[in-house]
This record gives structure tokens, sequence and C-alpha cells, in this order.
């Protein structure tokens, strides 16, 4: 059975803005699972300054053109403020061990929550925020004190920092990258926005290219 493997960070600007593209790719196939790894953008990241600033600006600029969403840029103006996204990746993998099907609808408000809302999810109290209300829309039984226990895990450290490797092992360095996988065949669908008339397209021809018989 196929499936999609999603390689995101929560708090990738390019991962935002393919958001709905994506659910409106689930929405065109909704048979086709989509499951989450936490790439980790900026791990160990220092605190911003002010060409760090301008860069993203400019980065949210041609993500807000392209995609049409909204920015909102108040947590990376606070002072203080530290863009290290291994915190909002723990979140999407502390879901996800709650529930699979959890992560990516999860990944996505946490997308939402600090890019159009200005929240700041470095922070593990406003990630349970984000996260318990879509985890219990889910059916999942829990509350922020259970979230956060299960974020501060020694299982969760240990499945993120895997989520990261894997991305390494992959050779992905940037997101968001969309692999298709079949039987343990992986091959790439995006690496970067893409909108969704080209992803169906490339699944598309990646599934006729292997289903036409060899000369």
């Amino acid at each position: 059975m196929a499936s999609l493997i999603y390689i995101a960070d929560p708090m990738c600007a390019w991962c935002y803005g393919i958001t709905p593209e994506l659910e409106a790719l689930r929405e065109a196939l909704p048979g086709l699972p989509v499951h989450v790894v936490a790439g980790g953008l900026r791990v160990g990241a220092a605190q911003v300054d002010e060409a760090y600033i301008d860069r993203l600006r400019g980065q949210w600029q041609e993500v807000a053109a392209r995609a049409a969403l909204p920015f909102d840029d108040r947590a990376v103006t606070t002072p203080g403020f530290n863009p290290d996204t291994e915190a909002a990746c723990r979140a999407v993998v502390a879901a996800r061990l709650l529930s699979p099907a959890a992560a990516l609808p999860v990944c996505s408000a946490i997308l939402r929550a600090f890019h159009a809302e200005g929240r700041d999810v470095t922070r593990p109290q406003t990630l349970a925020a984000i996260a318990v209300p879509v985890l219990r829309g889910l059916g999942v039984e829990t509350d922020e004190a259970a979230f956060l226990e299960r974020y501060a895990s020694d299982e969760t450290a240990r499945a993120t920092l895997e989520d990261f490797l894997q991305t390494r092992r992959w050779g992905v360095d940037g997101f968001p990258a969309l692999v298709l996988e079949r039987d343990g065949r992986l091959d790439l669908v995006s690496l970067g926005y893409r909108q969704l008339p080209q992803l169906v397209d490339t699944m598309l021809a990646l599934v006729e290219a292997e289903a036409a018989p060899a000369e």
C-alpha cells in the first residue's frame, strides 16, 4: 500500500505555505496515509538579530505572495526570542506517539499558530495549548499536563532525535519534502513548496512509470 512521508518542521515558513496544498491532496486522495517526520530546521539555534529578522521577513513575504497566507511576526520580534525548532518538532512527535493520526493536524496547527497568529511555539506550555484541542478532536483523551509529561519523556526525546537523524540519512536538507513510499521504495514527490496540480502530476507520473511494462 502506498503512503506519503511528509518531512517538515513546524516552524518552517514553506511548510506553512504548503499546508493548504497538502490538505487538498488528502481530500483528493482520502485513502492515502500521511506519515510525518520532524526535520529539525534550526535545532540549537541562537537568539535572533536584526539581520535574521530581515531575512525571515523576506522569506515570509515570498511565501505570502505564492501561497496567499497571512503572517504575523510578533513572536520573532519579541526580545529574547530563540528560533530553535526542537521544541516544536518534539511536540509533533509527542502527538504522533499519542496517536499517529494526530501528527499532521498538530503540525499544521503549530505552523498556523507561529506564522499566522504570532505565537511563540518554542514554549512547551504554548505547544500543549495548541496540541491538546487537536488531539481531543481526534478522540484522544488527554489534557495539557498529560501532554507535557509525554512531551518531556525520554521516549519522545529519543523519537525526535531519530526523526532528525532519519532526515539526514535520507539526505533531505530542505523543507517541506514529500516522499511517496510503496513497499519500501521511496520516490521524491517534492522538495520545497509546490501547488496541488504539480503534486498530483508528479505522484501520477511515479505510479505510471512503475506500472509501465519494461521494454
